[in-house]
């Protein structure tokens, strides 16, 4: 079985995570600085690569009251484009709040505020991949 990448897709960065191989844990991995989207997909085909991805997870920013806003119309037509340029499948997938919730978490472990924006965004990622992990209706488990 192959790893599931999920992506945290700003403006600025995406912040990405992968799955090990069973499809149990999320880690964190890289976060690249968007460079246009040639560039952008170029390192991410290496990245899907090097890890041997399946399956993609793009963080879906939805509202709090679960519409889509102009963030989760863009998050989907990022996923809806590299799914046609990786030809692997991609998920959108709910992300409410997982920023914020990366942000405490590295509160909570007194990472200093220039660590914090560093990782912040793959940390995300690796909270919205085990959010899907942990979801029998995400995985099919």
């Amino acid at each position: 079985m192959g790893r599931i990448m999920a992506l945290d897709v700003g403006t600025v960065t995406i912040g990405v995570a992968v799955s090990d191989s069973l499809g149990v844990t999320a880690q964190p991995v890289t976060t690249l600085k968007r460079k246009g989207w040639r560039l952008d997909l170029e390192a991410l085909e290496a990245l899907i690569a090097t890890h041997d991805v399946q399956r993609i997870v793009v963080g879906l920013p939805l509202r709090m009251g679960g519409e889509r806003g102009t963030a989760a119309v863009e998050a989907e037509a990022f996923a809806r484009k590299l799914e046609g340029a990786v030809r692997l499948p991609v998920i959108p997938w709910d992300e409410r709040l997982t920023s914020a919730q990366a942000e405490r978490v590295l509160l909570g472990a007194d990472v200093s505020r220039r660590r914090r924006r560093e990782v912040v965004h793959r940390l995300a990622a690796a909270i919205i991949l085990q959010s899907y992990l942990d979801c029998p209706e995400g995985t099919g488990g």
